[in-house]
């Protein structure tokens, strides 16, 4: 039977044929589309491993990228991926500055010869041991004498390939005591003193030896609250090369520190961190996250947690520099006795000024206001003067005279503005050496 189609006649069998076209395009459509599916799956999913990491970078850099325009947005709930590369970022960061700058820090073990002090029981006594009845097995020592023992420990870093290693005062402070450095694959070394800065809490002592790995000093004068340090030393005078992470809790803090035994110092614009700072710690570094040393470990407030103190490495760079030199350390002084002036001492004397030092005499007929001969002398600096500035910043109770003056070198001209007698004038003072 023949259809008619638009006025043409087709025939059955053309029709059987144009069916049997239909289906097989059908068909080849079909598979067509199956492997598409199939090639689009095996190429994606190759892509896909290739280009994870890309992927998680990519994400990790366009979260952080809106994290500095949306603060308040919480991008750990909408991508837990940037969260979890977020930690592997700054381990890993961690982690390069821990194998970068562990080699340069060494533990210091401080060494003496100790009387054996009888006791009632017959054994003897050592403060500075651990065991109450001096024998390492607790049994009764016999002989009488001294005998060489650790009584106390440290840490330091290497700023010279040749030995020379930086550390704090307080460390190397027993002049009869004998020093020894262990870096950190387990070699001794007998060092020597070399310096010990009178008024910050550094020194520097040496070995002998060299191709010693050297720790780079960064800049402490562009620190941030809030940036990670890293801090590395021999916690407690027995772990060696501890390592503890903070952040910078607080800059130019000013506070006393004491050893313990009744000497105190005065430490002044120096770093607060919770990174853990522990007894044997002192002298070691407080690094930044890129390995750099920002600071010297000094101090632990007692009683708190995680309140630690270092000393700026700026503050440290003078000594280094002199004793590099082969030059005398030297300190530079003005030469004057003072009261810091505050809104207290302003009221009760009747100053102009709540702010600067009045130069007054103390209490002994000795106690003078301007040393003779002192560069104050030299300048004509007298008694009842108030020193308000130098080199035009304001001396206050948290920027004290003496704190500024020992920033600069011996020899160093300094700009003090002087109250004198009503009148306020600029003078020149050339600093000279502390005798």
């Amino acid at each position: 039977m023949n259809d008619i189609q638009n006025g043409e006649i087709i025939s059955e069998k053309d029709n059987n044929k144009k069916n049997i076209y239909g289906r097989l395009t059908k068909t080849m459509l079909v598979v067509l589309i199956v492997m598409t599916i199939f090639l689009s799956s095996l190429f994606g999913a190759a892509f896909g491993l290739m280009s994870a990491g890309a992927v998680n970078i990519f994400s990790l850099k366009i979260g952080q990228r809106i994290g500095q325009y949306f603060p308040n947005l919480n991008l750990r709930k909408i991508n837990p991926e940037v969260s979890r590369q977020q930690v592997i970022v700054e381990d890993s960061a961690v982690i390069d500055v821990v194998e970068k700058v562990s080699p340069t820090v060494v533990s210091i073990v401080i060494s003496k010869n100790i009387p054996n002090i009888q006791d009632n029981f017959g054994g003897f006594f050592d403060p500075f041991s651990m065991d109450p009845f001096g024998g390492s097995d607790g049994s009764a020592q016999t002989d009488q004498g001294t005998q060489k023992k650790t009584i106390g420990g440290g840490s330091g870093f290497f700023i010279t390939s040749d030995g020379y290693i930086l550390t704090n005062r307080h460390v190397l402070d027993d002049q009869q005591a004998d020093y020894t450095v262990v870096t950190s694959d387990g070699k001794e070394y007998v060092a020597k003193v070399l310096a010990r800065d009178p008024v910050r809490d550094v020194a520097i002592i040496k070995i002998d030896g060299n191709n010693f790995p050297v720790a780079v000093l960064g800049d402490s004068d562009v620190l941030r609250i809030g940036q990670t340090v890293v801090a590395i030393g021999n916690s407690l005078g027995e772990f060696s090369n501890s390592v503890s992470r903070g952040i910078v809790s607080g800059l130019k803090r000013n506070l006393s520190a004491g050893s313990g035994f009744g000497d105190s110092e005065r430490l002044t614009d120096i770093i607060q961190t919770d990174a853990a700072i522990n007894p044997g710690n002192s002298g070691g570094p407080l690094l930044d996250i890129n390995g750099d040393v920002i600071g010297i470990n000094v101090a632990v407030a007692q009683g708190a947690q995680n309140v630690g103190f270092a000393l700026p490495v700026n503050q440290a760079k003078r000594i280094i520099d002199q004793v590099k030199n082969g030059t005398k350390i030297s300190v530079p002084y003005l030469g004057v006795r003072y009261v810091v002036i505050d809104q207290a001492v302003q009221k009760e004397v009747q100053l102009p000024f709540d702010y600067g030092v009045l130069v007054l005499r103390g209490t002994k007929m000795t106690d003078l206001a301007v040393m003779p001969g002192s560069p104050a002398d030299k300048a004509g600096i007298v008694e009842n003067d108030i020193i308000l500035e130098i080199n035009n910043q304001k001396i206050t109770q948290n920027n004290q005279l003496g704190d500024m003056i020992v920033k600069y070198n011996v020899g160093d001209v300094i700009t003090l503005k002087i109250w004198h007698k009503g009148d306020t004038k600029d003078v020149q003072v050339k600093l000279e050496e502390r005798l």
